[in-house]
């Protein structure tokens, strides 16, 4: 059975100094590592020596806008030979590219193409890195933390032109009534809710 202690054996050195911690969670091992490091411990980790996590179960991304590292690009494996989970997290700054692991794991394409998409982060040498959840002339990246929740253009088929049109959002509030009024405030409402609760 792996844990972290018969882990870290099988580290060289190169990798133990691209680790900046390690730590162990039920059954999960818990990496972090500098973001040069991402082919090398991907890597290691699918060979018989990593403990053969080689499946690629998901990537994703985290933004901490306030952070001098702004994202946290977060890699997840399972070994099924030793019944263990694996994360592996890097930290990058905004506008920092993310090597590639599609070399290492071929399934990656599509999850590092998500992550370009929803959060603008790069990876270099990716075979293929364009949009794939947003259309083509979508602006921005949705799942950082400063996009707008209202997006900023909005879709609709237009009958006229038979086609599909893009126009800036525009939020109409037209059809509601705020009078920032509370019922309370009103004496007759009041009265009327009272003489109800009587009865």
């Amino acid at each position: 059975m792996v844990d972290l202690v018969s882990f870290k054996t099988n580290l060289d050195q190169a990798l133990s100094e691209a680790i900046s911690g390690m730590e162990e969670d039920k059954d999960h091992i818990l990496i972090d590592i500098i973001p040069a490091a991402v082919v090398m411990m991907m890597s290691h980790l699918k060979s018989k020596k990593g403990y053969s996590f080689n499946t690629l179960i998901d990537i994703t991304a985290v933004d901490f806008p306030a952070r001098e590292q702004r994202f946290d690009v977060i890699y997840h494996f399972l070994s099924m030979t030793e019944n263990k989970r694996c994360r592996v997290t890097t930290p990058i700054s905004e506008g920092e590219e993310v090597q590639s692991i599609t070399r290492v794991f071929e399934c990656a394409n599509w999850f590092e193409r998500e992550i370009f998409d929803l959060f603008g982060i790069k990876f270099a040498s990716h075979p293929d890195l364009r949009r794939i959840l947003t259309d083509y002339g979508f602006e921005g990246h949705p799942l950082r933390k400063d996009f707008p929740t209202s997006g900023f253009l909005e879709v609709r088929y237009d009958e006229l032109e038979k086609r599909v049109i893009y126009e800036p959002t525009t939020l109409t509030q037209g059809y509601r009534d705020f009078d920032f009024l509370s019922p309370w405030d009103n004496p007759d409402v009041y009265a009327n809710t009272r003489s109800r609760s009587k009865t």
